[in-house]
C-alpha cells in the first residue's frame, strides 16, 4: 500500500521475501520502509508495527454483533542508518533521494497464533503498518499484509483412529408405520489433508416402501460470536452417491471414497471464530427427512500428512480397481469368441432410479439409457464377471 502526498512521492512496505506465501509461529518478519519525498521534508520517527486481530461482524435482526480477539502486536521506531539525526531522532528527507527504514520482528511461537482467515461473517488478518510521524503534520501511514499458516499435524494417535456410528429412522405414511431405513458406517481416520481420499465402509438398510438414496458429502462448518451470540455457517464442499436400495434391500460400500477438496485447514485454536468439517453419510428418503450420521474430520496443514498421504493414496488406488465392473488381464490362452455366449447386460452397474437431489421431490423412476453391446473380445484381453459389493443384497 502506498502513500502519496503533495511532498510524499512514496511510501510503501516491502518485505526482505516477496516469494514468501505465509508464515508460521517463530518465523522472522523483516523488510524495509521505502520513503520518497517530492519537498523537504522532516521526520520525526518512523513506527513499524506489527498487528494481528480475529473480528466477527454480522447483524443480528436489529442488533449488530462486533467482537476482536489480539495475536499479535508489535511496536518499533526504526532509524535510518546512514542518515544524521537531531537530538530528537528526527530526520531531514530531501528530494531525489530514496530512504530504508530497516524492521525485523519475531512472530510468537506456535501455539499463540491462529491461521489467517477470511470467512462470510469474520476474519484473521495479519499486517505490518508503519507510520511517518511530522511536526505539526498528521501522520501518515501505510500497511502490508501478510499470511500465517499455524501448523497442524494429523499424524497423532487421536487423529490416526478409526471412528464410525449408526443411525436408523422409523418412517410414516399418514401416520401409519412404513417400516424403517437405517445404516452403519465407519472411516478408518478423523485426520487428513487436502487431496486425500476417505475411504468410506457402511451397509444401508431399507425396510420402508420406498427407494432411497444413500450419499456422502464433506461439509464444513464455520461458528462465529460476538456480544454472547453465535452464528453458524454450514457449507457443502464435495458429494458422492450410491446406487438406489429399493424395499427390502440393502447396500454396502466397501472402500468407497471421496476426496479432501482444496480447503483452508481446521481451526480449532481461535476464540471468537471456528472451522471444523465434517464426513456427513445420509439417506435421502422421498417424503420424509433424510437419515443423517456426520463424523468429525480434522483437515490438516499440507506437508505434515506425508505418511498419511501415501498411504491413503495406495488405499485409493486399490479400493478404485476393485470397484472397477470389469477388470482386464492377459489370458492364459486366447478367448474363442464362441465362448461369448452370457448376456452382457447383467454385468452393467444397476442404473439408479433417482437423480442426484436432495429435496423431497425427486422422481422416482427414471428410463434407463440403452445399452450397446461390446465388441467380440481381442485376443490381448478377456472380461470377467464382477462379483463386488455393488449390487444390492435383500435384507437378511
Amino acid at each position: 500500500m502506498v502513500a502519496m502526498t503533495k511532498r510524499v512521492k512514496t511510501f510503501e512496505v516491502i518485505f526482505s521475501d516477496p516469494s514468501k506465501t505465509f508464515y508460521c509461529g517463530g518465523d522472522k518478519v523483516a523488510g524495509r520502509v521505502v520513503v520518497e519525498v517530492s519537498e523537504v521534508t522532516r521526520v520525526s520517527a518512523m513506527r513499524v508495527l506489527g498487528l494481528g486481530c480475529a473480528k466477527v461482524d454480522y447483524a443480528k435482526g436489529k442488533q449488530r454483533c462486533r467482537q476482536e480477539a489480539e495475536y499479535l502486536r508489535y511496536e518499533e521506531v526504526v532509524r535510518l542508518d546512514d542518515q544524521p539525526a537531531d537530538t530528537d531522532g528526527s530526520v531531514v528527507l530531501r528530494p531525489g533521494n530514496k530512504y530504508e527504514y530497516m524492521f525485523g520482528f519475531e512472530l510468537p511461537m506456535h501455539g499463540h497464533l491462529v491461521s489467517s482467515y477470511k470467512g462470510k461473517f469474520g476474519y484473521v488478518h495479519y499486517y505490518v503498518k508503519a507510520l511517518m510521524e511530522r511536526p505539526g503534520q498528521p501522520a501518515l501511514e501505510c500497511k502490508k499484509p501478510f499470511e500465517v499458516e499455524e501448523p497442524l499435524d494429523v499424524n497423532t494417535p487421536d487423529l490416526l483412529s478409526p471412528t464410525g456410528g449408526m443411525k436408523e429412522k422409523k418412517v410414516t405414511c399418514m401416520f401409519i408405520p412404513d417400516g424403517q431405513v437405517s445404516l452403519n458406517a465407519k472411516i478408518d481416520r478423523r485426520g487428513f489433508c487436502e487431496g486425500e481420499d476417505i475411504c468410506i465402509s457402511a451397509k444401508f438398510e431399507n425396510t420402508c416402501s420406498r427407494i432411497v438414496v444413500p450419499k456422502a458429502a464433506i461439509i464444513s462448518k464455520h461458528t462465529y460470536q460476538a456480544n454472547g451470540r453465535t452464528k453458524v455457517f454450514r457449507q457443502k464442499l464435495s458429494s458422492v452417491r450410491g446406487n438406489h436400495i429399493i424395499s427390502g434391500m440393502c447396500d454396502a460400500w466397501q472402500g468407497k471414497t471421496i476426496r479432501v477438496p482444496k480447503i483452508k485447514p481446521s481451526m480449532l485454536g481461535c476464540n471468537i471464530i471456528r472451522v471444523e468439517y465434517a464426513l456427513m453419510i445420509y439417506v435421502h428418503i422421498p417424503g420424509s427427512e433424510k437419515l443423517i450420521l456426520e463424523l468429525p474430520l480434522v483437515i490438516g496443514t499440507a506437508g505434515l500428512g506425508s505418511r498419511s498421504n501415501s498411504v491413503s493414496s495406495q488405499e485409493g488406488s486399490v479400493s478404485n480397481a476393485s470397484q472397477s465392473w470389469v477388470s482386464l488381464r492377459m489370458p492364459s490362452a486366447p478367448p474363442s469368441y464362441c465362448d461369448v455366449t452370457r448376456d452382457c447386460r447383467l454385468d452393467q452397474p444397476l442404473t439408479p432410479l433417482l437423480d442426484d437431489f436432495d429435496g423431497d421431490d425427486s422422481p422416482i423412476f427414471m428410463n434407463a439409457p440403452a445399452f450397446q453391446f461390446p465388441p467380440p473380445p481381442a485376443y490381448t484381453e478377456t472380461d470377467e464377471e464382477y462379483n463386488g459389493n455393488a449390487r444390492m443384497l435383500p435384507v437378511c
